[in-house]
């Protein structure tokens, strides 16, 4: 999760609108809350963990990056958020009835143990929900990287035995093993409308690996990084914004 070190406020001026729009499907999977307990790790900066407190579950919050946190208490200040990252979860045994974890499995040191993890602390039969992206933000500044004459980073890759497929069968191959029950995979695609200059804000304020391998550029790199940026943007903006598809896997699993 180093990548992730220090970026609250970047994050929240930026890929936190892009992560938001499996909100409604994950809401929509997890089905009736009842005022049931949930928690949502990896809780970045709490939009998730609000839009479920909203629609009637008893949601925890749990983040392991201060920076994060510090935001989703200031913005989310009814909810509770507490230190904590996958595979290592704060609470016993059956403490939830629910868990999820959006773009958070993509980006842990083992996935299955993490995926074993929330079904630990989840009630038999309860429902388990993640995604991974399966077109990300990174074919957008692979672009920029080609027009500036970079070489993208290669981006770190897992050992073979911790690593999947990050395609939807992989990724259910990979809960399964995990220890989920009853793995359904589906897909979603949406358009994030971005205004250029929250894209810039993720790259200047370090967030991913897009933002890592800005920071990590050689000063006299960074201005043609920028010159392609501002380049590709012109381009690709209309009304003010740029029209990016991206599409992830969502998985809802059971306990056992």
């Amino acid at each position: 999760m180093k990548a992730w070190r220090g970026v609250g406020a970047a994050y929240a001026a930026s890929y936190a609108a892009l992560c938001a729009g499996t909100v409604d499907r994950i809401a929509s999977a997890l089905g009736p809350s009842d005022s049931r307990r949930l928690i949502d790790v990896g809780s970045g900066t709490g939009t998730l963990a609000a839009a479920l407190a909203r629609a009637g579950w008893t949601v925890t919050g749990c983040e392991p990056e201060p920076t994060m946190r510090e935001i989703a208490v200031t913005q989310h200040p009814t909810l509770e958020f507490v230190p904590g990252a996958l595979p290592e979860l704060p609470y016993p045994d059956a403490a939830f009835d629910a868990v999820t974890a959006n773009f958070v499995l993509n980006h842990v040191p083992d996935p299955r143990a993490a995926a074993r993890e929330m079904a630990r602390v989840a009630v038999a039969g309860a429902p388990l929900v993640a995604t991974i992206w399966t077109v990300s933000p990174s074919w957008f500044w692979a672009g920029v990287c080609e027009r500036a004459g970079l070489t993208p980073a290669a981006g770190e890759r897992l050992p073979p035995d911790k690593d999947f497929e990050r395609t939807p069968p992989g990724f259910g191959r990979m809960l399964t093993d995990g220890g989920w029950h009853a793995v359904d995979i589906s897909e979603i695609t949406w358009t994030w409308q971005a205004h250029p200059d929250a894209l810039w804000a993720s790259a200047e304020g370090g967030v991913a690996s897009a933002g890592a391998f800005y920071l990590a550029l050689d000063p006299s790199d960074r201005p043609l990084f920028r010159r392609a940026f501002d380049e590709l943007c012109d381009e690709r903006t209309s009304g003010g914004v740029i029209a990016l598809d991206h599409t992830a896997a969502l998985a809802i699993g059971r306990a056992r």
